[in-house]
């Protein structure tokens, strides 16, 4: 890990906003703002940071209820975080910027598109952010349970020291062959308590309510009203690595996003968490963004932009 961001706090309505920041090396760079997961924090990006190489700035924020916001109260849900992140946005600054979220992230990034049109400069998803419906259920836990898994699970476990819960992601099918040291430093950030009883700072409540909230037709519906293009970066396999990801060809398809409003790219190899913490799925995302700002990257000439 070649970049150690700097970390501050940002006024939020019930307390602050626990923040990373990476600084690009020309302050006048353009600035990300990227938000993570249903049970992750702002280190999920620590991987992307370490490709951007200092081109841009990039801040990812731990959301409301996990990591070091772990503590800040509700009401929780998609538009607390896209109103977290106006704040945010406010504070730096700076603006517009270009936003990004991985998985509930991209769902939270495309929210904070609508309801504060005047942020975005540019949009990335990555693998999230579109919807599919579902069926009626009667109980939440149980959908949620069944779509992320062992994230879900372990919000009630708890572990003896930091390498019972090494030892817990290492064995999980996602990061099984593909651990590093950005992997083991963003997992690590999710711990609080005293050992023996280290636990997740995710708070059980805010994970409930951002998970049932992505299946309305708010959250779920935000991609069509976007107020400008975005591009979707899709994963080849799931959250357990298993061959179906969240997205395909004929999910996507029968998605029916307009075309000139939300462009789709595969990227190969890759599954939901190592398309944003894997070498090469972080080297896309970093290789998007860049272009998303009208930053060169490496290799190309400083007068031509990316596209």
């Amino acid at each position: 890990m070649t970049r150690t961001p700097e970390e501050f706090e940002v006024p939020v309505p019930g307390g602050s906003l626990a923040v990373l920041r990476w600084p690009a090396d020309d302050p006048g760079a353009p600035v990300v703002v990227a938000l993570h997961g249903i049970t992750a924090n702002g280190l999920s990006w620590a991987r992307v940071a370490d490709r951007l190489a200092g081109r841009v700035t990039l801040v990812a924020p731990d959301l409301r209820g996990r990591g070091r916001s772990g503590r800040l109260p509700g009401p929780y849900g998609i538009a607390a975080h896209a109103d977290d992140t106006a704040a945010l946005v406010a504070a730096l600054g700076a603006g517009p910027v270009v936003l990004t979220g991985h998985s509930m992230g991209a769902f939270a990034a495309a929210v904070t598109a609508v309801r504060h049109p005047h942020l975005p400069a540019a949009l990335l998803l990555v693998d999230g952010g579109v919807g599919f419906p579902v069926p009626a259920v009667s109980d939440p836990d149980a959908l949620i349970t069944s779509v992320i898994g062992p994230a879900m699970r372990r919000l009630s476990m708890t572990f003896p020291d930091r390498d019972a819960y090494r030892a817990f992601w290492r064995s999980h099918p996602a990061f099984a062959a593909s651990w590093s040291a950005w992997a083991d430093a963003y997992i690590q950030r999710d711990l609080v308590g005293e050992e023996p009883e280290l636990r997740s700072s995710c708070a059980l409540e805010a994970v409930r309510t951002d998970g049932v909230d992505q299946l309305g037709e708010e959250v779920s519906g935000a991609v069509r009203r976007l107020p400008v293009p975005a591009v979707l970066l899709w994963a080849e396999r799931g959250l357990m690595d298993e061959p179906q990801g969240l997205y395909d060809e004929r999910r996507l398809a029968s998605a029916g996003l307009d075309p000139r409003l939300v462009r789709t790219r595969l990227v190969p190899g890759t599954n939901h968490y190592t398309i944003l913490v894997g070498d090469e799925g972080a080297r896309a995302v970093a290789r998007h963004l860049l272009a998303a700002a009208g930053v060169p990257g490496p290799g190309e000439p400083a007068d031509v932009p990316s596209r």
